[in-house]
């Protein structure tokens, strides 16, 4: 089993950056495929960017593909989401996810796949 814990949520302005971390406990991470998601108020939760086993494989959902980079480090157990010229429409609960036990080549975008779940961090983009 693992715990997360998301961090780094704040509030920004318009155009500004942010960098999103998620700690990891136990000792199997290298071992778990990694996502982040995001609810905004009254919406569901939607698929941001998820990560394979080893960080070499990513994929991004459309509306942050080119701003957003996800990353990991195995050493330190930690998920990161680094956040660039964000927007309003970025406003929401960011989560990150563990799917245990997957494919060490594969990532995974549907919300569904995700066996473990942090508690959300809150990024708040302004106009």
């Amino acid at each position: 089993q693992v715990q997360l814990e998301e961090s780094g949520g704040g509030l920004v302005q318009a155009g500004d950056s942010l960098s999103l971390s998620c700690a990891a406990s136990g000792r199997t991470f290298s071992r778990y495929s990694m996502g982040w998601f995001r609810q905004a108020a009254g919406k569901e939760r939607e698929f941001v960017a998820a990560i394979n086993w080893s960080g070499g494989i990513t994929s991004y959902g459309d509306s942050v593909k080119g701003r957003f980079t996800i990353s990991r480090n195995n050493v330190v157990n930690r998920l990161y989401l680094q956040m660039n010229s964000l927007k309003p429409g970025d406003t929401a609960v960011y989560y990150c996810a563990a799917k245990a036990w997957g494919s060490s080549r594969a990532y995974y975008t549907d919300i569904n796949e995700y066996d473990y779940w942090g508690q959300g961090t809150q990024v708040t983009v302004s106009s």
